[in-house]
């Protein structure tokens, strides 16, 4: 009984340091992970809306039934965010939509696009993907790039090379990303529509 009860008390020591430790750690890097996210966000940001001078969240936006009852339509694709972009005159220019989606081959893909008032799609930025290195990961270099100052209905992808405003030449035997872009941009551009004919956030 004495044994069990000694073990006992070492694990109970053991699992209270071990805790404690995480906590301290936790303590000291968790500011260092924020100021980190808040960087590359603001990165992003600046990626998708050059000619912008500042940056404000409007998270009554995503409170909008309108705009809750359209994300609703589609739970693998979410904006989980909205900025307003604005120039050094305080002039909105557009919107930066922070899009979420988990048709990507290797799971969910966050990236932040650029929406200007007459509903121009200034650029793309990836926050996080997993997609597979060699095909997915061309994205960036290879698709995002294609979206760029298109102001078109919505996009489509195609295999047989874009020949149209509204065609993205897909990623070679990469088409599962290619299409969770596609989708993904065409769902910002419906939420983008809402929000402008509401007046937007000024």
């Amino acid at each position: 009984m004495k044994t069990i009860i000694k073990d006992s008390l070492i694990l109970f020591a053991i699992t209270l340091v071990a805790g404690l430790l995480l906590a301290v750690v936790n303590q000291i890097t968790a500011p260092k992970i924020d100021e980190a996210k808040k960087k590359q966000k603001e990165e992003a940001c600046k990626a998708v809306f050059v000619d912008a001078s500042s940056f404000k969240e409007v998270p009554e936006l995503l409170e909008d039934a309108d705009v809750v009852a359209y994300q609703a339509t589609d739970s693998k694709i979410q904006c989980t965010e909205v900025l307003a972009a604005y120039d050094e005159n305080n002039n909105l220019l557009g919107y930066i939509l922070n899009m979420t989606t988990k048709e990507g081959y290797g799971g969910e893909i966050s990236f932040m696009m650029g929406v200007r008032n007459d509903r121009t799609v200034n650029a793309l930025s990836i926050l996080t993907t997993n997609e597979t290195v060699g095909l997915g990961l061309q994205a960036e270099s290879v698709l995002l790039p294609q979206f760029e100052n298109k102001n078109v209905g919505t996009f489509k992808y195609t295999k047989m090379g874009s020949s149209a405003p509204d065609e993205i030449d897909a990623i070679s035997s990469a088409t599962i990303t290619t299409n969770a872009f596609v989708n993904a941009v065409n769902n910002g551009l419906g939420l983008f529509d809402i929000i402008a004919g509401k007046g937007g956030a000024f």
